[in-house]
């Protein structure tokens, strides 16, 4: 990375260990006075990710059930086919659940994947479900330059607008860069598109606002409202060292997950909760059946809200418009 990138004020956040503090946000209140939000995502990789055939010069190694060394400069069917499943089989056995439930779901769409099975984001946008960017490639970010990082973002918007008939109005990278913080909103901003909210954080349990580094000097900021996205409620889990060995485990792990922020709500302080889901790992039978039960139990509960991210966040942002120096305050009666 080149200093002058790496050192540049707009491109610099401080840390921020306090947060809410102690007494949280009072005051929250989700639609119809919900005890928790819950937003459920899925992934859609399938056709994002690295391979010989999208120019990457190896196979993809990450997330995958019989991981190993990649293949350099040759086709390593296997591994394209375990994302396959995902987009053949995974994807719809997730769709029909929730439609089955009325739950709404968003969909982080990888464009160079969806742009593979078009329907997928049509069939979204037909039964109210929320299309969002996961990026234009399932890639790493870190070391792409400040231009080429800004092309790929504005790609990935034009995509996506062209299969949903909108703008992403959120953004989750997962792999990003030091400056996507700051350089998603811009590129929105340059195109006359709303980012309503973005999720590469993972520091709360609500929704918060940030400043923009490069609006310090600027006198009238819009600053970004982040929606933490989770890695422990997280199905990627399944394929990592320190996660969930069987899909009794992650059930109970979404559970227990639900419980206290269920509790929490009916004690005045209204929590979100997101599952993440990909359809490749628990599109998988054997995986799918914790889910199953998990949004089963949930559904026979009081008071909660299950919402796609645009939803929680406009609910939020009309109760806490953005003031600069602030995570959330809340709007003059």
């Amino acid at each position: 990375m080149p200093e002058a990138y790496a050192s540049h004020p707009d491109y610099g956040y401080d840390r921020d260990f306090r947060g809410y503090g102690e007494a949280g946000l009072p005051g929250l209140k989700w639609k119809n006075d919900a005890k928790i939000a819950v937003s459920f995502v899925i992934n859609y990789e399938e056709g994002g990710e690295r391979s010989v055939i999208s120019g990457d010069g190896q196979s993809e190694t990450n997330l995958r059930e019989n991981a190993g060394p990649p293949r350099i400069n040759e086709r390593h069917y296997n591994a394209e086919s375990e994302f396959e499943y995902g987009s053949r089989a995974g994807f719809w056995r997730l769709f029909r659940l929730f439609n089955k439930y009325e739950m709404k779901f968003t969909l982080y769409a990888v464009g160079q994947a969806v742009e593979q099975v078009p329907e997928v984001v049509t069939r979204c946008v037909e039964t109210g479900h929320d299309v969002a960017s996961h990026a234009y490639r399932w890639l790493e970010y870190h070391d792409f330059s400040i231009e080429k990082e800004k092309e790929w973002i504005k790609k990935c918007i034009e995509s996506l607008k062209k299969l949903s008939g909108y703008a992403p109005k959120g953004w989750y990278y997962g792999r990003g860069s030091p400056h996507s913080r700051t350089l998603i909103p811009q590129v929105y901003e340059e195109m006359g598109e709303e980012l309503v909210w973005a999720s590469d954080t993972y520091a709360d349990d609500i929704p918060y606002w940030i400043d923009r580094a490069d609006e310090r000097e600027k006198s009238n900021p819009s600053g970004c409202l982040m929606v933490p996205y989770s890695y422990d409620c997280n199905d990627f889990k399944f394929h990592s060292a320190n996660g969930f060995r069987d899909p009794q485990s992650f059930y109970n792990h979404l559970k227990n997950a639900f419980d206290v922020l269920y509790a929490e709500g009916e004690e005045g302080s209204p929590k979100m909760m997101t599952i993440g889901l990909h359809n490749r790992i628990i599109g998988r039978p054997g995986r799918f059946k914790a889910l199953q039960d998990f949004v089963k139990y949930i559904s026979d509960k009081e008071g909660v809200w299950v919402a796609t991210r645009t939803e929680i966040a406009e609910c939020f942002r009309e109760q806490y418009p953005y003031q600069k120096g602030t995570l959330a305050k809340a709007k003059a009666k």
